[in-house]
Order: C-alpha cells, then structure tokens, then sequence
C-alpha cells in the first residue's frame, strides 16, 4: 500500500507533483512536496533563475523514493511571490522563515550552485535547524571566481540564444562528447512535466539574483569550520561558473567533510552522473552519525 502526504502518494513522480504555496508574512512561496512522510524532510534550493520545474526529476524522484522531499523557488522567482532579494543572506533569511512555516523543526538541506551559497548562510545562521547539509555545484562567500559569474556566463548565454538552445547546455556541462550526450538528456528531462509548469524567472529577478550572487562572492569569508554537522560536497572537475576548487577549498574547510568529484563533468556534474549520485546521497543521508572524511573522492 501507498503511503499518503497531505493527500498524495508516496509513488508520485516529480513531473506529476502539484504546485502548492504558502503564505509566509508578506511573500508567498510556491513548492512541490513529494515521498514519504516519516522522517526528517530534505529541502531542495536551486541554481540562479530556476524556478521548480529546472530541479532534475531523476534527482529529485530518486531521492523521494526513501525521503519527504520538498522543492521549492525563492522569493520573486516562478510562482513565489514579492521581488527577489540582492543578497544571499535575505534568501538565507527568507528559507529559514519559510520552513518554519511548514512547521519543521529539523531539515535536511541540499544547495545547487546559489542554492548551495543560501544553504551555506542557513546552516550557519540556524545551526540547530539543519541535521545534514549537501552543497553541489557551489562554493563558499568570497570564493575564487565567483563574482566573475556573469562574466563567465554572458557569452555562454548569447551562444544559447544564437543557436537556439538552452544556455545550460554550454554552462553546466563540458564541450566533450560524454558532456553534450549529457546535456541532452538532461534538458530532455526538464520538458517531461507537460502540464502545471512553474512560471518562468522574468529578467529582473534574474539579474537581482545575479548581483546577489556576485556579492556573495566579493562578500568576506565565513566560518566553514563552525558547521559541525554532516556535509557532501560534490561537483564536475571542470565547473565554468563556479570553480571547482572552491569545492576543494570548502571540504577542507568544513570538518568530516565528504568531496565528490565526477570526471569530465562541469556545473551540472551531479545531473551528468545523476545514477551514481542519487545513491551517494540516499547513503550519506541514512548512515548514522559523522562519516569518516573523504576528499577527492572521484567518480
């Protein structure tokens, strides 16, 4: 038998999951829930101007199938409501307000790329509130590289629009042939969901969240070494947007930590090489108190 949540089933697919949203003081927040019920829920935050419908559902299907799973858009972007902060300590501030008004009190949380600087800023705001932390495609306040973001992206953008395709086919993934295969796929799979989709990220929310992540970049560097819960860290060792040695730089930084690097992958290597990484996760999730540290373990 199926178990329910807030009336759908546990075996709900993501591209088939409703758009909810909650009123949270002046901003409401649009989000998918799906899986089980039973346990401590994992909130997924998403890269710069992706509202619900750019998570991966292989990620987040694998995931649900042993977890609550709880995706959700920032404030001003897609089906959330309000203008979208310039800072990530606003986001930061916004995730923690939101999740108190679903009423939990422990999280398990996973950041890609701006996802991972906002869930960085939650773990370090409300320590208490965070049991395992996952940061993919991302790096720390002050990392190498990363306020030159919009340099580095700009160009790739207008390729994208010259050849008509998606800038994330260029951006996330390396121009080799196992990358552009990947490519594909993945932004194959971002179309499955052919009804309810999320609203579009309009222009200004993007460049908000563009100087947002910017700052974070020139901001002053935090005290990684203070996060004393579990951590996995994972990315491709070629990432364009945001180095991979701040994944490096972040593993050494953050005790027990555990570095995932996939080969012949860049920003987007956790959706390249998504069969071995939904495994590492549901691991990493499961196992019982800190793991042993690993760095520079490859894939």
């Amino acid at each position: 038998m199926t178990r329910s949540i807030n009336g759908l089933g546990a075996s709900v697919r993501y591209i088939d999951a409703p758009n909810r949203s909650i009123r949270v003081g002046r901003t409401t927040f649009a989000f998918r829930d799906l899986g089980l019920q039973s346990g401590v829920p994992l909130v997924l935050l998403n890269h710069w101007g992706a509202v619900l419908d750019k998570f991966d559902p292989r990620i987040v299907d694998g995931l649900a199938s042993k977890h609550r799973v709880i995706a959700v858009d920032y404030r001003g972007i897609g089906g959330s409501s309000g203008t979208a902060p310039v800072t990530v300590d606003e986001m930061a501030q916004d995730m923690i307000s939101l999740i108190g008004a679903l009423g939990f009190e422990k999280i398990d949380l996973f950041g890609f790329s701006l996802g991972g600087f906002v869930a960085q800023d939650v773990t370090l705001k409300a320590p208490d509130l965070v049991r395992k932390l996952i940061l993919t495609g991302t790096g720390p306040a002050g990392g190498e590289g990363i306020e030159k973001v919009g340099a580095v992206s700009w160009p790739l953008i207008i390729k994208g629009m010259l050849t008509f395709r998606d800038p994330k086919f260029y951006l996330f993934f390396t121009s080799t042939a196992n990358g552009r295969h990947a490519a594909r796929a993945f932004l194959n799979r971002l179309k499955e969901r052919k009804a309810d989709r999320d609203k579009g990220s309009t222009l200004g929310a993007f460049l908000r969240q563009l100087k947002a992540s910017k700052a974070w970049g020139r901001q002053a560097p935090q005290e990684l070494g203070n996060i004393r819960i579990p951590v996995l860290i994972a990315n491709g060792d070629n990432d364009l947007m945001v180095p991979t040695v701040n994944s490096t730089d972040m593993a050494k930084r953050i005790p027990g930590s555990q570095l995932v690097i996939y080969d012949d992958a860049g920003h987007g290597g956790i959706f390249q090489y998504y069969a071995h990484f939904v495994p590492k996760v549901l691991s990493f999730l499961d196992a019982l108190g800190r793991s042993k540290f690993k760095i520079g373990e490859r894939s």
